[in-house]
């Protein structure tokens, strides 16, 4: 019998979102993980390296990795100097809530 040494990434997740508690708390998350996504999607697409991002904001790699994982709650300060330090403009809007019947 072949013991797995690891785990599928994605069999966690599907186990993962079977538990009402694991999805309540996910979707508490939803906009931390937004924020996160589109942060990193701007630094992406202008092919540049967390340490780039950050030698052009005065600031620390690690610093830049907290914020685009989730971990950080950076400011709106912080959040237009990482737009800047990307060659992005910042965009914030509030859009209705669908409320199910």
């Amino acid at each position: 019998m072949t013991q797995r040494k690891f785990i599928p990434a994605r069999e966690l997740i599907d186990e993962w979102f079977e538990n009402p508690a694991f999805v309540k708390e996910y979707e508490a998350q939803e906009e931390e993980f937004a924020l996160a996504a589109a942060m990193i999607e701007a630094r992406t697409q202008h092919d540049l390296t967390q340490e780039e991002v950050a030698e052009r904001m005065g600031t620390s790699q690690s610093a830049i990795g907290r914020i685009e994982s989730g971990r950080g709650n950076p400011s709106l300060k912080t959040l237009r100097r990482y737009a800047e330090a990307t060659g992005t403009a910042l965009r914030i809007k509030f859009e209705p809530i669908d409320k199910k019947p």
